[in-house]
């Protein structure tokens, strides 16, 4: 999951360098910079987590940034900033990313103490 999150992180660093240099947009490019690398910075955290409470906590965060990234990728497509190939490859990460965050909040409010 890890590896994951930084690999979405290093798309996003990428897709907002393109934002800003091609398409001259940096308030939604820093939005989504924002959400979407916090999503693996969250996870990142959540391994050295005090406690079972904690740990839920920060990976609850990570599934909230990722919900906001597909907003802003889904304004970036909506407002023709980005064209087709290029939103369904990213979201389509990001929904990935949002399944599986989904997967670990529940199974770790089910095994909590």
């Amino acid at each position: 999951m890890e590896e994951k999150c930084l690999h979405f992180s290093v798309r996003i660093y990428n897709l907002t360098r393109f934002l800003n240099e091609e398409k001259r947009e940096y308030r939604i490019a820093d939005q989504l910079f924002r959400s979407g690398t916090s999503i693996g910075a969250n996870m990142s955290e959540a391994q050295c987590a005090i406690s079972h409470n904690d740990f839920i906590a920060k990976i609850y965060i990570s599934l909230k940034e990722c919900n906001e990234t597909l907003y802003w990728l889904r304004l970036l497509y909506t407002t023709r900033l980005l064209v087709r190939d290029q939103f369904e490859s990213i979201y389509a990460d990001c929904e990935e990313l949002k399944k599986l965050l989904t997967a670990i909040t529940k199974t770790a409010k089910n095994k909590q103490p």
